[in-house]
């Protein structure tokens, strides 16, 4: 087995859609993750994963999901089912409690927030990759909410672009185990009826 190290001036954690709509008692998708995140102990992990990142001086970068707003689908062309029941559903809804970050998991002083993403990749279409290029970043551990994919959609293009990337499976929850273990099919990760 080979050892990989992980220099903190070169390595990056990437918290995905730390949002209390996913990871707040409360929030709109708590309870469809609430049975996987238990089952890995996503929040003790995350609890003990963060603040462990944060001491060794490796980069923190938030990689957050698009916030709803009422126009955000207004004159599409080609909204495909999931955005149709992302308009429906308004998970992380801009200016609402369910679309703030999660006080344990969001950004601190020094974090990156990323532009935010509107399907399954924290890379596609945002400063996701400028940010870490310029910080010189070659590896990224991922952790958050896989949610029907945005975690594993992240880590898939950052692995196409040249970054050794690490998934952190016990410090990642889903809406159903069939996600946690990859096995989903493509759907983005926005709360609604499943296809």
């Amino acid at each position: 087995m080979t050892t990989t190290t992980y220099a903190a001036d070169r390595t990056a954690l990437l918290i995905v859609d730390p949002y209390n709509d996913f990871m707040s008692e409360g929030g709109k998708l708590y309870e469809r993750t609430k049975e996987t995140a238990a089952a890995v102990g996503f929040y003790d992990n995350m609890r003990k994963l963060i603040p462990a990142i944060r001491a060794a001086r490796l980069h923190v970068t938030i990689v957050p999901h698009h916030r709803w707003r009422d126009s955000d689908y207004k004159g599409w062309k080609h909204m495909n089912p999931s955005q149709v029941r992302a308009n429906q559903a308004q998970g992380f809804a801009a200016g609402s409690w369910g679309g703030e970050f999660h006080p344990a998991f969001g950004p601190r002083n020094g974090d990156v927030v990323v532009l935010e993403h509107w399907a399954q990749s924290g890379f596609a279409n945002t400063d996701l990759d400028a940010h870490l290029t310029q910080r010189g970043i070659e590896k990224l551990i991922l952790v958050g909410m896989v949610a029907n994919t945005c975690v594993e959609g992240t880590a898939r293009f950052g692995m196409e672009l040249g970054y050794h990337v690490t998934l952190m499976k016990d410090a990642t929850a889903a809406f159903e185990d069939a996600d946690h273990r990859g096995t989903a099919g493509p759907t983005a990760c926005i709360p609604g009826e499943e296809t």
